[in-house]
């Protein structure tokens, strides 16, 4: 068992939105599987890639907060690779590779931010809307240890899992980062009830994992800050969310499934209910987006404007 570091909860970072509905419904980039990290092969896709975060150091230099650059790989693990005809060395690869590219672009602008970090990103084995079928935490471990060691090898500082449905799997990546040694961070998602997909409350979800191998933090994603606001029961659970990335629609992921156009709902709306859920997770501090967020969104959380945003580009 190990313990989590009090030094990664609390800071503040700005992190990056919706990046798969931002590529697929604003750009008009075809993303099979709904993996962005394919983009990385090819030099059209990495300039894609460099254009989606701009807009997100854009905002953390505006609003004078470091920021935390997470890898386009949320679908770059075996079983998703290999739907897609990538083996294991190939994924070692696009992951330590993705590291690097980012650290590039922060690099880049250094002069210009408050501070940066690289994060690696790692999604579910199954969909991410649905809990997936019943799994062992260590079968889950050793699947998702090659990407953990990829990002700790390439100087990621950091590694984060975002929608997960349930706890198993969550333990086993916790339990794979504490072997590889790299902090890690479990984003767990929430139906319009507040609770996981399974039906476990946060709470219980919090308590099951800190009980085991403790992350560094806990955050909340793929949710609306209305479905949200339903997990709160008034628990010291609480404390351990450091960091929120938002829906912008109120849709159930059921009803989002289904969409063939996107619901990217209303920043500012949006903005305030992200306020209001920072009031209830005091160490909630790393703030982005998910699921038909863009910079528009994710700037308006920030309290700044977008500079650099699609819609900005198509008119100039």
């Amino acid at each position: 068992m190990t313990n989590h570091s009090p030094n990664l909860i609390g800071q503040q970072f700005v992190t990056d939105g919706g990046l798969e509905t931002d590529l697929i419904f604003n750009r008009g980039i075809d993303l099979p599987e709904f993996a962005a990290f394919v983009l990385m092969e090819d030099e059209d896709g990495r300039a894609a890639l460099r254009d989606y975060y701009h807009q997100y150091i854009d905002i953390a230099v505006a609003a004078g907060v470091p920021i935390l650059l997470e890898t386009p790989t949320w679908r770059a693990s075996p079983e998703w690779g290999a739907k897609l005809g990538f083996d294991q060395a190939a994924l070692d690869r696009i992951n330590r590779e993705s590291v690097e590219f980012l650290a590039d672009l922060a690099t880049e602008r250094a002069h210009e931010l408050t501070g940066w970090e690289v994060g690696g990103m790692i999604g579910p084995r199954g969909d991410g809307y649905q809990p997936g079928v019943e799994t062992d935490p260590d079968e889950c471990a050793a699947l998702h240890r090659h990407q953990l060691a990829a990002f700790h090898a390439a100087g990621a500082t950091r590694a984060s899992v975002l929608t997960m449905t349930e706890t198993a799997e969550a333990l086993g990546i916790a339990r794979a980062a504490a072997d590889v040694g790299i902090p890690v961070v479990i984003g767990f998602t929430v139906e319009t009830d507040g609770r996981l997909p399974d039906g476990t409350t946060l709470g219980e979800a919090i308590a099951i994992v800190d009980a085991d191998t403790p992350p560094e933090y806990y955050v909340i994603n793929c949710a609306h800050p209305t479905h949200i606001s339903e997990a709160l029961d008034g628990g010291d659970w609480n404390q351990r969310i450091g960091g929120l990335r938002v829906n912008a629609s109120k849709l159930s992921h059921a009803e989002l499934d289904e969409c063939e156009v996107l619901d990217d709902g209303h920043p500012m709306e949006l903005a305030l209910g992200v306020a209001g859920l920072r009031e209830s997770f005091p160490n909630a501090a790393v703030i982005g987006g998910c699921c038909g967020t863009d910079a528009r969104h994710v700037a308006a959380a920030w309290g700044v404007t977008a500079a650099r945003t699609v819609e900005s580009q198509i008119a100039s």
